[in-house]
């Protein structure tokens, strides 16, 4: 596809590679603030270091953002052509394989961990493979069938209840959004920012950082997280259609970068920190989209951005059940020093080997084969 917007028409569908490689940014944010918490949260000594990516978190947000975003600029104009049913297999095609290559990573390291629970509790195979088969299908797991007991809704591989979320967004916007007028979208998406504010200071918990949890008051919040974020990026596409504004050529990925970096960098500001997620994810994050859709690329900049992009699925996927096996080791070794410090090292470099070779010889050439034979020879996005 073509990667200069000015010398392009909005038929020819230029690609956002700028967005693409925003994508990966995110996705290492999230796996550098993985491990920060693995370790600011370790019962080793008084002198742990604090979470260093405070706002981490809010990288999943961003996510729910751009996937808006893509779905809007890639699907609103096609519906003449293409059914319920043929997107929703799209979609399967595009997620559906790296949720079982990250369950079938999050079972081997449960094993090498010893099938215990956090506090050591042995874990029955039965309920290991109850377990997994819900995670296959992508459903959140009941509290009682929890093999890790912290009430994680995907104890194998705790990141996936995002891409859960993702799923219900495909089928909301499939069944939904595409049909609201841009007006009323622009109320819902208002509306969705004020009950999300609202819900995370009656929690009492000053964040948004919700979803991950089977209790059913976390998955709410969770899908607060969604119903902002996914509008909010369609409704972002529509703009950016009908508006057509003029490419860039600064380094707006660079600056695109940073900023979000900044933002994630913030450290916690007590009660406040509630208003400044929802000031990131509900005005920042959407300019940073807005700004570095604009955007072009060339030269090396441009293999950057697009490699980010193809890595930060693979990357988000499987990328947790090395840092289960990280925790573990910090609970059970006791580490102190240079240690606590070289052990993450190796796990950000193993997770993102084990990415590439997931992106290049599973993820990419599965995806190929399946597109071939389930979506008449299209490509998919």
């Amino acid at each position: 596809m073509p990667t200069n917007m000015s010398s392009t028409t909005w038929t020819t569908k230029p690609h956002y590679d700028i967005l693409d490689g925003l994508r990966g940014v995110a996705a290492m944010v999230v796996l550098c603030y993985h491990l920060f918490e693995a370790i600011a949260f370790a019962p080793i000594n008084s002198t742990t270091p604090e979470q260093q990516l405070y706002h981490g978190f809010i990288a999943v947000d961003f996510f729910f953002i751009l996937s808006g975003f893509v779905m809007g600029y890639a699907y609103d104009e096609r519906w003449r052509h293409m059914s319920v049913g043929n997107f929703i297999r799209r979609r399967l095609i595009r997620l559906h394989p790296m949720v079982v290559m990250g369950v079938i990573v999050g079972v081997a390291c449960f094993f090498v961990q010893g099938c215990a629970k956090w506090d050591g509790t042995p874990v029955s195979l039965s309920l290991i493979l109850l377990c997994t088969l819900l995670s296959l299908f992508l459903l959140p797991t009941p509290t009682a069938l929890e093999v890790r007991g912290n009430t994680e809704a995907f104890p194998l591989n705790g990141p996936h209840w995002s891409l859960f979320l993702e799923y219900i967004g495909s089928i909301l916007y499939a069944l939904l959004l595409r049909r609201l007028p841009t007006r009323v979208l622009k109320v819902w998406v208002v509306v969705c920012a004020v009950l999300l504010l609202a819900f995370s200071l009656t929690m009492g918990e000053n964040t948004i950082g919700y979803g991950w949890s089977s209790q059913p008051i976390n998955l709410l919040g969770g899908l607060l997280r969604l119903l902002f974020g996914y509008p909010a990026g369609l409704l972002l596409a529509r703009l950016f259609r009908s508006r057509r504004p003029s490419s860039l050529r600064q380094p707006v990925f660079l600056f695109s970068t940073l900023v979000l970096l900044v933002l994630f960098l913030v450290p916690g500001l007590g009660t406040l920190s509630c208003f400044y997620q929802v000031l990131c994810v509900c005005v920042a994050f959407p300019l940073v989209v807005w700004y570095a859709a604009r955007g072009t690329l060339a030269g090396v900049w441009l293999r950057v951005a697009r490699f980010l992009g193809r890595l930060s699925y693979p990357l988000y996927a499987v990328h947790y059940p090395l840092i289960y096996l990280y925790i573990h080791w910090i609970q059970t070794q006791q580490p102190e020093g240079a240690a606590v410090w070289m052990a993450p090292l190796v796990v950000l470099v193993a997770n993102v080997l084990l990415a590439t070779v997931c992106m290049l010889f599973y993820d990419e050439p599965l995806r190929r084969w399946l597109s071939v034979h389930f979506q008449n020879r299209c490509k998919v996005r």
